[in-house]
């Protein structure tokens, strides 16, 4: 999404709340590191933040647990401020007093409202232009408003508030009222900041409340201005891990309908797990139960089935993945098969067209184009060339309890059934390993290996030996 034209980077801030403790969460962790989408809330809101304005006019606002918070975040190169003494939102923005002063206008966000989309932010931020405001407010009407603070507006139709009534402060007559205040403003810093100094302590918790520069500022004869929601969920916060749940489920529901959108088909939509910054590719299917996590892209024509799970992984078009696959950090080419009860472990690039089985693990594997790996087979740290033929039970042996060593297969090579492939080896062009072998020494090309012991009848061997049990059975009772 680009930016308006109305306002240049310059004019604009935006001040994101990440300092609270979340203490209803009853958790250790600080309240915005808690997790939606794969994602810790506050990521959510600042990547939806810098879709509006560069990275250097976002400024995070941190306190409990600063550092952790700071750590978490810091690679998306925001800047940061710290409130060492948690007093309230308003202390936050005095906190930030030197930074925002150099813009016309900064938009406060919070950093535990996740689902705040780009397209919000910025209609917010334009509203608060056009008005001329001295602060604007986006309010929101959920199903059920009780608990927040009401936003009571100078009439019917109107843009101008009136007043911000705390729900225990609520009239009767002004209880019928639905529109809630988010907690998400925007400031022209001047007035702002004008005034701040005169918010006052005197509440149930002793703190200076950001919510109170509404009055103050329509006594000062600003302007201060509402705009609505599209969407109440946008505005929701998670002050319990209930909350946060609920959270992640819309999160994710929006995910699947913007895919749905696009041209994806997913079956029960409920049952899957999507995050955010996936990419699928239309007419892909997604059956029930499906995880597709992290950076994961899925190309056009591909078929994900139950209960597999997908992170950070790249499937290109035609890929048919069967049931309960784990794919994780690898790379599947073009009409790959893959399972049922593959696992593809990070650095796993399977080519076009091949196909890895049942109960096949690999890692750090290349298989090439149209090979095959049917069956209980484990390939680590490998080189399989086109069209090999693993059989059942195959493994590499790459580890020798210090390092790790690979294992080269080249093209058209066969290797039977059970085979062990003891690292570094290698198998030439065209050769076939017969089953049950351990390969220890490098195969030539077009050649066969036998690595196994040579087979041995002994006649009658078997019935000797129930007649040497029997006897001695018989004694031992004898004895008795």
């Amino acid at each position: 999404m680009s930016r308006s034209p109305i306002t240049g980077s310059g004019d604009f801030a935006i001040v994101i709340m990440a300092a609270g403790k979340g203490t209803r969460l009853k958790s250790r962790r600080a309240k915005v590191l808690h997790e939606i989408g794969g994602q810790p809330l506050l990521a959510h809101v600042i990547k939806a933040a810098l879709q509006i304005v560069p990275a250097e006019n976002v400024y995070v606002i941190i306190g409990h647990q600063a550092e952790a918070v700071r750590k978490t975040v810091e690679s998306l190169g925001v800047q940061f401020v710290l409130q060492e003494d948690q007093r309230g939102t308003g202390h936050a923005i005095m906190c930030v007093r030197d930074q925002a002063q150099r813009y016309k206008n900064i938009l406060v966000l919070s950093g535990d409202v996740p689902l705040i989309r780009p397209e919000t932010i910025a209609r917010v931020r334009d509203f608060h232009i056009n008005c001329n405001a001295g602060m604007t407010i986006l309010t929101a009407e959920p199903h059920n408003p009780f608990g927040y603070g009401r936003v009571l507006r100078a009439g019917t139709g109107s843009h101008r508030v009136k007043a911000i009534v705390e729900q225990k402060a609520l009239t009767k007559s002004q209880q019928k009222t639905r529109e809630i205040n988010s907690g998400i403003y925007a400031f022209a810093t001047k007035p702002l900041f004008a005034h701040i100094d005169r918010l006052r302590t005197d509440n149930a918790h002793h703190e200076f409340y950001l919510t109170d520069m509404a009055a103050l500022l329509v006594k000062a004869k600003a302007t201060v201005v509402a705009l609505k929601a599209d969407d109440p969920s946008e505005v929701l916060g998670a002050n319990t891990l209930a909350e946060l749940s609920t959270l992640d489920a819309l999160l994710r529901i929006r995910k699947a309908y913007a895919l749905m959108a696009a041209g994806v088909t997913i079956y029960r939509p409920e049952t899957c797990v999507i995050d955010p910054e996936v990419e699928i590719g239309a007419d892909t299917i997604l059956e029930p139960f499906v995880q597709i996590l992290g950076q994961t892209r899925i190309g056009t024509d591909c078929r994900v089935r139950s209960f597999t799970i997908v992170r950070d992984s790249q499937l290109e078009n035609n890929v048919l993945v069967r049931p309960h696959c784990v794919i994780d950090q690898s790379h599947i080419a073009a009409a790959a098969q893959i399972g049922p009860y593959s696992h593809l472990r990070p650095g796993s690039e399977i080519g076009e067209g091949a196909h890895v089985g049942n109960f096949v693990e690999t890692k750090k594997t290349r298989l090439g184009r149209g090979a095959k790996a049917n069956h209980l087979t484990y390939l680590g740290d490998s080189d399989i060339g086109a069209h090999v033929n693993v059989g059942a039970g195959t493994i590499t042996c790459n580890y020798d309890g210090v390092n790790k060593h690979l294992t080269v297969v080249e093209e058209g090579a066969f290797i039977g059934s059970d085979s062990t492939l003891v690292a570094p080896v290698r198998v030439g062009k065209g050769a076939y390993v017969a089953a049950g072998s351990t390969i220890t020494e490098d195969v030539p090309e077009d050649a066969l290996a036998l690595g196994r012991s040579r087979q041995t009848i002994k006649s009658g061997w078997a019935r000797q030996r129930r007649e040497s049990r029997a006897a001695t059975s018989a004694k031992a009772k004898a004895e008795k």
